[in-house]
């Protein structure tokens, strides 16, 4: 499971929402990738789909269908109450996994992150995938051939080195835009349409421009194609225009009508908050609530406290010991055999659900699946008062999760 947006089961309970809902329509999209594209098509799950299936909901006047599941370590091995298999939404997202999971094979085995032996057999893993998600769009009415283009034009634009960051990230948009729009044909409320087009255009970018920051550094240190550093875009810059799409993305669902607004909020917007609170620190800038009035200041990462430490003291292992998480030290990566091995022992087994794990294609360790999930038992920002504002100004250091009590639409 990947994804760039984490809910978080603390904000859902402020929404009034059971925090449940989350694995509902996460289980349905595992679920209906099964159902309709055999079991290896599971490993595309990723939270960012599951909000073409919430958005899809958000505009009909009833829920999809429900459907029960069987035990499943991710759900401590219970049964639950799953969103449908065949619910539009669920099948737009299914199809959607599936273009961003060979996107996403297609990368590593471009970058040479995969084992050479495993190269062609990814490689036929993406087309097939890539053929699948042709066939699940046509009963949708979704044309996906403008949507495949886009990804395949993403390769030419890295190789060009008159390549702009617009272009670049514009592949990412242009299918994040359509498929948005979608779910407006989907729930028979096509006066959403260009509203849900736009914001998911900047919901691309922001996508896009997370995943450049993040990969920054390991890339230029691999020697890897970013974005950033092929048009040299600073990361205060790029900072900056995820933040110009949040506020887009933010102002053009305003003007979607939907019948469960709080559940995007939950889902989307919530998470997307969070994430560019993270970034903003990753680049050097950080915001805070200290009044009633909105305040926003700047620190470098160095000048930062850990928690429950000195400013500025470094993290030292003790002796023998290896962080768990990406801070330890370069891994080794796995040849075919030992990947398959992880994928076995870690992936099948329900292992990679609760614990920390190595990647079978880099050696990297890996944060359980569950932590993507949410963030129970978080109480952060508790006291925050913006004077009504929701500038999303609290840097809630413990989840990203936004779960401050600010509420209003200024921007800091």
């Amino acid at each position: 499971m990947f994804g760039l947006l984490k809910p978080c089961a603390h904000r859902a309970v402020r929404h009034g929402i059971d925090p449940s809902a989350w694995q509902t329509h996460l289980c349905g999209l595992c679920l209906g990738l099964r159902d309709g594209h055999g079991q290896l098509a599971r490993a595309a799950t990723n939270t960012d789909a599951i909000v073409l299936e919430v958005l899809t909901e958000a505009q009909q006047s009833e829920p999809s269908a429900r459907t029960g599941a069987g035990p499943c370590p991710l759900r401590g091995m219970r049964r639950a109450e799953v969103v449908a298999a065949g619910a539009p939404g669920v099948r737009l997202a299914a199809t959607a996994s599936l273009l961003l999971g060979a996107a996403k094979i297609r990368d590593h085995v471009d970058d040479g992150d995969a084992h050479r032996l495993a190269r062609r057999p990814l490689t036929r893993v993406s087309t097939r995938w890539h053929t699948r998600a042709r066939a699940a769009a046509e009963p949708l009415g979704l044309d996906v051939e403008p949507l495949i283009a886009a990804i395949e034009s993403q390769l030419r634009l890295e190789n060009s080195p008159e390549s702009t960051l617009a272009e670049l990230t514009a592949p990412t948009q242009l299918c994040a835009a359509e498929l948005f729009a979608h779910t407006a044909i989907l729930a028979n409320r096509p006066e959403n349409s260009d509203a849900l087009r736009e914001a998911g255009w900047h919901f691309g970018r922001i996508a896009h421009l997370a995943d450049a920051l993040e990969d920054l550094d390991a890339d230029n240190a691999q020697g890897h194609f970013n974005p950033l550093s092929a048009t040299g875009t600073t990361p205060e810059r790029a900072h900056a225009l995820v933040a110009e799409s949040h506020s887009l993305l933010r102002a053009a669902l305003a003007r979607v009508a939907l019948d469960r607004a709080a559940t995007v909020r939950w889902i989307l917007l919530d998470p997307l908050g969070g994430v560019v609170r993270k970034l903003g620190r990753a680049a050097g800038i950080a915001h805070t609530c200290t009044t009633r009035a909105c305040r926003t200041h700047s620190a470098t990462v160095s000048e930062a406290a850990p928690r429950g430490g000195q400013p500025g003291a470094p993290f030292t292992p003790q002796p023998g010991l290896v962080p768990p998480g990406p801070g330890g030290p370069s891994t080794q990566r796995p040849s075919l055999l030992e990947g398959l091995g992880i994928i076995g022992t870690q992936y099948c087994t329900g292992y990679a659900c609760f614990k920390w794990h190595t990647g079978p294609c880099s050696g990297d360790r890996k944060a359980p699946w569950i932590d993507h999930c949410d963030c129970d038992g978080c109480d952060c920002c508790s006291n925050c008062n913006c004077g009504g504002c929701d500038c999303d100004c609290c840097d809630c250091d413990c989840c990203d999760c936004d779960c401050c009590d600010c509420d209003c639409d200024c921007s800091c």
